[in-house]
């Protein structure tokens, strides 16, 4: 028995909340359980260095947790005068998981910036970060297009992420706190709304797995992603 009683391919309750915020181009407050992420997405007409006069388009990320996000007090990074490794490990994920669903072509040469900060942390919050990153992209393109800036889509398809892992010897969907932090096998999968991987990130904590359980992994990871990409669809539909 999971200790919050769901069964084993079970998701815990999702809410999306769009235009969470006044200013951004796109925004939404995603709830994963009791993990809950404020992801906004800002426009530039500037691009890196790097791809300058290239006529691609660029989306990366920034990821951070709030003081009271866990159960005791974090300190700011800001206040320690650089980010942690863990910080920039999974900004950099959410940046290139999204840019797997871009035509960056027709995206054209500007830039989204995807700002995702963890209000409340139980558990998975870099997937939860990247399924409602594509949610205030997707809302930001809405903009552009609406305006006329691009005519073509860039978003070629949606993307998302879930956790999977073995708990209690038993292969689990969207592991929670609890569940994470006892887990012997523990992994992220990010896939598009097609079907398609985009990064695995799997990890043995205790104990060994198998071949066969990672492709039952894989199938919890599908079928979770399938009811996210159908939650971001009705979202900003």
């Amino acid at each position: 028995m999971r200790p919050s009683g769901r069964e084993l391919d079970q998701m815990r309750a999702v809410s999306i909340e769009t235009g969470f915020t006044k200013h951004a181009e796109g925004s939404c407050l995603i709830k994963m359980g009791d993990t809950h992420v404020l992801c906004t997405a800002s426009l530039e007409s500037r691009v890196p260095p790097f791809i300058k006069g290239s006529g691609l388009g660029w989306v990366t990320a920034e990821y951070g947790m709030l003081p009271r996000a866990t159960n005791t007090r974090m300190r700011r990074e800001a206040a320690s005068g650089k980010q942690g490794g863990r910080t920039v490990e999974i900004q950099r994920l959410i940046g290139r998981a999204l840019r797997a669903g871009v035509d960056r072509v027709a995206l054209g040469e500007r830039q989204i910036t995807i700002d995702c900060d963890v209000l409340q942390a139980d558990g998975g919050t870099r997937c939860a970060s990247i399924t409602g990153g594509w949610i205030a992209l997707r809302l930001a393109v809405n903009k552009l297009m609406k305006a006329g800036d691009i005519v073509t889509d860039p978003l070629v398809d949606p993307v998302a992420a879930v956790s999977c892992g073995i708990y209690a010897g038993q292969p689990v969907l969207d592991l929670d706190y609890p569940e994470d932090s006892e887990a012997g096998v523990d992994g992220n999968f990010i896939l598009t709304g097609s079907g398609k991987l985009i990064e695995v990130q799997m990890s043995a904590e205790g104990s060994v797995f198998s071949r066969g359980q990672m492709n039952e992994l894989m199938d919890l990871a599908e079928k979770g992603v399938s009811e996210l990409v159908a939650a971001q669809k009705a979202a900003t539909a």
